[in-house]
């Protein structure tokens, strides 16, 4: 059977009109300004230039992470809830703290069979294995704090336990007896609860409102060990 031929003006065979066929019929109105310069304000400049640190000396970049840590160390020796230690974080801090807590726990025998007390490496990884501990811990709980905002505040919440240290360094020098104990045992005590007091009040925000303690747990247990270390210590 013949097919029946198709009409030229049936819609179905149509051939399609071209995707951007109008763009040709629409006119620019010679009012509205086609031309112009891509430049940045001078004020800009200015303003990127300040805040650049290539050009500045060697000694006004140290001076000014001196300062920024001293800043974060006073938001630990009076703690309050406060987003700067979690924003402008760093681990300068939270390294000399670690130094100087291991340097001040290590012991001066040779012989480590006679001398039972923790050496300055061993000081050094339970601080940072404990600091990354409690991070990961806070991560799987939830937490929206990110890996080094977590070991930044945790370094810098070491402060009063480096304070104790050196107190009892220092009452060490008198005559050993049950109120040199007292003393040490006291201010470790108050300085133990400085460090949990002022790391839960940067970090118990970013944890879900049921999961806090699950969270602050393994905090108290970081500083006990290190506060245990620092009682038991015996030159």
């Amino acid at each position: 059977m013949a097919e029946a031929a198709e009409s030229p003006g049936d819609p179905g065979t149509a051939s399609p009109r071209p995707l951007f066929a109008g763009l040709s019929d629409i006119s620019i109105s010679q009012d509205i300004p086609v031309e112009g310069e891509i430049t940045i304000p001078m004020r800009s400049r200015i303003r990127e230039f300040d805040s650049s640190t290539l050009n500045e000396s060697v000694q006004n970049t140290i001076m000014r992470d001196l300062k920024a840590v001293g800043k974060k160390f006073m938001h630990v020796l009076y703690p309050r809830k406060s987003n700067t230690l979690l924003r402008d974080w760093d681990l300068w801090g939270p390294l000399i703290l670690c130094v100087t807590l291991a340097l001040m726990l290590q012991r001066g025998s040779v012989d480590s069979e006679k001398d039972g007390g923790p050496q300055f490496a061993e000081v050094f990884v339970i601080v940072w294995f404990g600091a990354v501990t409690i991070t990961l811990n806070s991560k799987l709980l939830g937490g929206n704090i990110s890996f080094f905002q977590s070991l930044c505040v945790l370094g810098y919440c070491i402060l009063p336990l480096t304070v104790a240290m050196l107190v009892c360094r220092l009452v060490l020098l008198a005559e050993p007896g049950p109120i040199n104990f007292m003393v040490r045992l006291f201010v470790v005590i108050v300085m133990f609860a400085w460090s949990i007091i002022a790391s839960t009040a940067f970090l118990a925000d970013s944890q879900p409102p049921n999961r806090k303690a699950l969270a602050v747990y393994p905090v108290f247990l970081f500083y006990f060990v290190i506060s245990w270390m620092i009682l038991t210590f015996t030159p």
